[in-house]
C-alpha cells in the first residue's frame, strides 16, 4: 500500500541553504600515536584525487586515522569536513538518510533524500568521510559515484575493509603499526590502567616482542594493554604466545593478520569471567551506542542479575572491550564493530539471539513511548536529544518487528510514536521512509498501531506537500477508526485534513474541520502537542479570515496550557500566530519579540518549517520598522531555506501575504537593483547565521530614517537607504540567544 510521493517542485539547480565551514569532528578521547608518514601520504593523495579509500584489516586503525586526517586537512575545505559512520546502518535504503544526517541536510519535502544530498553538495567545497561501509559496498559505491559526478568540489575519504572500486579511486592500504609506534601505543594504553608502568631495558624488549606477536594491530594492542590491570607483561606475553602456538602449529612467521586479531580478541574473551562473556555477547544486540539503563534491562537476568550489570560492564571497560563516550552529562557506551561481531557469534552459538533481539526491541518501544509522553512536558528538549542518540537502536527495533507478521503492528506503533521526531525535529524524509515501510507490511488488521502510523503518515505527507498521499492515508485512517470505534484516530484524521485545507487556502473548510477535530479530541480526552497545534492552526485560519481578536484568544489559551506543561514546540507556533496578529494590529515591536522566541525554539529543534515561517514574518516586521535593506536580506535567507521545506509558503496566498508585502515595502524603499542585491546577499547566509541575525537584529532607526505604521494588511513603510548598507557575512552575525522576556500589554495585542 505504497502511497504516491509528489516530485519536488524545485528545479535541479535550486541551491539549498549553506552550512558553516566548521568541521563537526568527534573529540579524541585518547592520544593519537604514530602514523606520521601514513597521514602525510594520505593527505597528499587527497590533494591529488577526489576519492581516496583507506583500506585495511579489521582493527588496524582505519577509523582513527580517517578522523585524524579529517582534523589535519580541515582548513582546506571552506564548507567543512563531515564524517558519516555507516557501521550501524544495515539497510541500504537508509544509506541516503545516514549521509544526510552526517551532512546536516534537513529536508521536509517529499522528494527522494538523494535529490537533497546532490543539491546540498553540488556547489560546496567539503570533505566527506565515509567510515565502515564494507557491508553496504555496492549501494555506497553507487551513491559516492553520483555525488562525485554532481558535486565537482566534493572530495571523499572512505575507510573500510575493501575498496569501492570506482574510476579515479586511490586506495591506500593501512598497514599495521611499526615496531616503535606499536610499543609506544601499548605503553601509553597500559599506563591508563597501571600509571606506574615504565618499561626500560629488558622490559622494553618484552613489550616489543609482545607487539610483534600482535602484528602491530592497534585493536589487539589495546586489548592486551587492558589486561595489564591484572597481569604482568610477561604473563600477557606468555598467555598470548601459547594461544598463537596452538592456532598456528608453532609457526609464528606464517600467522595471518586476521588470525592475529581473532586470536587477540578470543584470548581476551577467554580471560573474561563467565558473566563478562555473557554480557559481551548480549551487548552485541545494540546498534551504535547505548546507556546503562538499556543494558540493565536488555542484558540483565538469566545468569546475569540486573544489579550486577554495572560491575560487569565496568570490568569490560577496564579491558578495552567496551568504549565509553561522555556526551555532556550523559555517559554512553559502545562496542567496536569487530568486538560486536565476535560477541554476536557467541550469542548465536548460545541460541539466545532472538530472545535478546526481542528484549532490545521491547526496551526501545518503551523508550519511544516515554519520549512521546515527555514531548508534552518540560523535558521536551531532552526527549528529542534522547531519540537522536538512540536512532540506530530505534531503526533496529523497527527492522526486528517487521521480520514476522505478528509483530508488524509493533513496527507500525513505533514509527507512529516517533511522530514528534519526524515532524518536530527535521526528520520528515526518514519518517516518511519508515511509515511507508511499516504500512506496506501485512499486519493483523486495523489495530491501534496501524491507525497511528496512518495518521502520522497523513501528517508527514501534508508537511511534505504531498496532497494525494495525505488524502489517501487520512481517509483510510478515518474510515478504519470509525469502524473500530477509535475516537482518537478519527480526531487526528479530521485534524490533519483540516491542516491540508488550510494550506490549500480553503479557509471555511479548514476552520470547520479543525473545530470538529478539537471537539473530537475533547470527547476522546486527548491533550497533547498535537491538540495544541490544532488550536494554533485554527487560530491561523481565523486570523487569515480577518478575526484577529478571535485568533489571539485561541492562541492565548494555547500559551497558557503550554506554560503549564512546559511545552515549547507548539507554543512557538502559537507565538507565530500572535506575532502575525500583533503586526496586523500595528505592533511590530511586540511581534518581533515573539518571533525571536519562535526562531530560537524552531532552530533548536531543527524544525525548518517553523524556522522559515518565522523568518518570513520577521522580514516583514523589519521592513515595517524601517530597515528595508535588512528585511531584504532576511527574505533572501528564507528563500534559500524553502527548497529543503517544500513549496514556498505552501503555494498559499494567505501564508504568502507577509512575503508579498515585505517585498513591496523593501523594493519601494531601496529600488529594484538594491533590493535584489540585498536579497541575494541574504541567500548566501547559512541557516544558523540567518537565525542568529534575525534573533539578534535591532531596528536601525535613524540610519534608515523611516517608519511604517501598518502590518501585512496595509499602510506604508518609508525608508531612506544609506550608502553604508554593506551586508555583513555570516561570521559577523550575533549568537542565537533567547531574549529576556519583557511583559507589555497593548490595545488589540496579546500579552507578552
Amino acid at each position: 500500500m505504497r502511497r504516491p510521493q509528489r516530485s519536488s517542485p524545485w528545479p535541479d539547480d535550486a541551491r539549498p541553504p549553506s552550512v558553516s565551514g566548521r568541521a563537526d569532528l568527534p573529540a579524541e578521547l585518547s592520544a593519537f600515536v604514530g602514523r606520521e608518514e601514513e597521514l602525510a601520504r594520505i593527505g597528499a593523495l587527497l590533494g591529488e584525487s577526489r576519492l581516496v579509500t583507506l583500506a585495511g584489516v579489521a582493527g588496524v586503525g582505519k577509523t582513527r586515522c580517517a578522523t585524524r586526517i579529517a582534523a589535519l586537512v580541515e582548513k582546506r575545505y571552506c564548507d567543512g569536513v563531515r564524517i558519516a559512520g555507516l557501521a550501524d546502518v544495515h539497510d541500504p535504503a537508509l544509506l541516503d538518510h545516514a549521509l544526510a544526517e552526517a551532512l546536516g541536510v534537513t529536508d521536509h519535502t517529499g522528494r527522494p533524500p538523494r535529490t537533497a544530498l546532490l543539491e546540498y553538495c553540488a556547489e560546496r567545497q567539503l570533505l566527506l568521510v565515509i567510515d565502515g561501509f564494507e557491508h553496504l559496498v555496492d549501494a555506497c559505491a553507487r551513491l559516492v559515484e553520483e555525488l562525485l559526478r554532481r558535486a565537482p568540489r566534493l572530495r571523499v575519504l572512505a575507510a573500510g575493509r575493501r575498496p569501492l572500486r570506482l574510476d579515479g579511486e586511490h586506495t591506500f592500504t593501512l598497514a599495521p603499526m611499526t615496531d616503535e609506534d606499536a610499543v609506544a601505543l601499548f605503553v601509553l594504553r597500559a599506563r591508563a590502567v597501571r600509571p606506574d608502568f615504565r618499561p626500560t631495558g629488558a622490559d622494553r624488549e618484552t613489550a616489543r616482542d609482545l607487539c610483534r606477536r600482535l602484528d602491530g594491530i592497534p585493536l589487539a594492542l589495546e586489548l592486551a594493554a587492558g589486561r595489564m590491570r591484572a597481569l604482568s607483561m610477561e604473563q600477557v606475553l606468555h598467555r598470548l604466545d601459547d594461544r598463537f602456538r596452538l592456532l598456528t602449529g608453532g609457526s609464528r612467521s606464517a600467522l595471518p593478520r586476521h588470525r592475529t586479531l581473532r586470536t587477540a580478541v578470543g584470548w581476551s574473551h577467554e580471560l573474561c569471567t563467565p558473566r563478562q562473556r555473557l554480557l559481551w555477547a548480549r551487548l552485541s544486540v545494540f546498534a551504535g551506542s547505548f546507556d546503562l539503563e538499556a543494558v540493565e534491562y536488555v542484558c540483565g537476568g538469566h545468569g546475569l542479575p540486573a544489579e550486577s550489570v554495572l560491575d560487569v560492564l565496568d570490568a569490560l571497560l577496564a579491558q578495552s572491550v567496551v568504549g565509553r563516550e561522555d556526551l555532556g552529562a550523559a555517559t554512553r557506551y559502545r562496542l567496536l564493530e569487530t568486538l560486536r561481531e565476535y560477541g554476536a557469534r557467541w550469542l548465536e552459538a548460545a541460541g539466545d539471539t532472538e530472545r535478546m533481539r526481542r528484549r532490545h526491541r521491547d526496551w526501545f518501544l518503551g523508550l519511544a513511548t516515554w519520549c512521546e509522553l515527555d514531548w508534552f512536558s518540560p523535558r521536551q528538549a531532552q526527549a528529542a536529544a534522547r531519540v537522536d542518540a538512540e536512532l540506530p537502536n530505534l531503526r533496529q527495533a523497527m527492522e526486528c518487528s517487521m521480520e514476522s507478521p505478528e509483530d508488524v503492528r509493533l513496527a507500525q506503533y513505533l514509527a507512529g510514536t516517533l511522530w514528534f521526531y519526524w515532524a518536530g525535529c527535521g526528520r520528515l524524509a526518514e519518517g516518511r521512509h519508515w511509515l511507508d515501510q511499516v504500512l506496506d507490511e501485512e499486519g493483523p488488521g486495523y489495530d491501534a498501531g496501524r491507525l497511528k502510523a496512518l495518521r502520522v503518515l497523513g501528517y508527514v505527507a501534508v508537511l511534505q506537500g504531498d496532497s494525494a498521499g495525505a488524502v489517501a492515508a487520512l481517509l483510510e485512517c478515518r474510515e478504519a477508526g470509525e469502524l473500530s470505534g477509535d475516537l482518537s484516530a478519527v480526531a487526528y484524521a479530521v485534524h490533519r485534513t483540516g491542516c491540508l485545507s488550510l494550506v490549500r487556502d480553503d479557509l471555511p473548510r479548514a476552520e470547520a474541520l479543525l473545530r470538529e477535530a478539537l471537539a473530537r479530541y475533547r470527547e476522546a480526552g486527548e491533550l497533547n502537542s498535537n491538540v495544541l497545534m490544532a488550536q494554533a492552526e485554527l487560530a491561523m485560519a481565523v486570523a487569515f479570515g480577518g478575526d484577529l481578536a478571535g485568533a489571539a484568544e485561541i492562541c492565548q489559551e494555547v500559551r497558557e496550557i503550554c506554560e503549564d506543561h512546559g511545552e515549547r514546540w507548539a507554543r512557538a507556533y502559537a507565538l507565530y500566530v500572535l506575532a502575525y496578529v500583533a503586526l496586523e494590529d500595528g505592533h511590530p515591536g511586540r511581534a518581533r519579540l515573539m518571533l525571536r522566541e519562535c526562531l530560537t525554539v524552531a532552530h533548536a529543534f531543527h524544525d525548518l518549517l517553523g524556522t522559515v515561517l518565522s523568518l518570513e514574518l520577521m522580514a516583514l516586521v523589519t521592513a515595517v520598522e524601517g530597515d528595508a535593506a535588512e528585511a531584504a536580506v532576511l527574505q533572501g535567507a528564507a528563500e534559500r531555506i524553502w527548497p529543503s521545506v517544500g513549496l514556498p509558503l505552501f503555494g498559499s496566498a494567505h501564508y504568502g501575504r507577509p512575503r508579498a508585502r515585505c517585498a513591496e515595502l523593501a523594493r519601494t524603499a531601496l529600488g529594484g537593483g538594491r533590493y535584489e542585491a540585498q536579497r541575494h546577499a541574504g541567500g548566501r547566509l547559512a541557516p544558523e547565521a540567518a537565525v542568529a541575525r534575525a534573533v539578534g537584529a535591532r531596528p536601525s532607526g535613524g540610519r534608515q530614517g523611516g517608519t511604517a505604521s501598518r502590518g501585512p494588511g496595509g499602510g506604508s513603510g518609508r525608508t531612506d537607504p544609506g550608502a553604508d548598507d554593506e551586508v555583513p557575512g555570516p561570521d559577523t552575525a550575533p549568537d542565537v540567544r533567547r531574549p529576556a522576556a519583557s511583559r507589555r500589554t497593548g490595545r488589540g495585542g496579546p500579552e507578552l
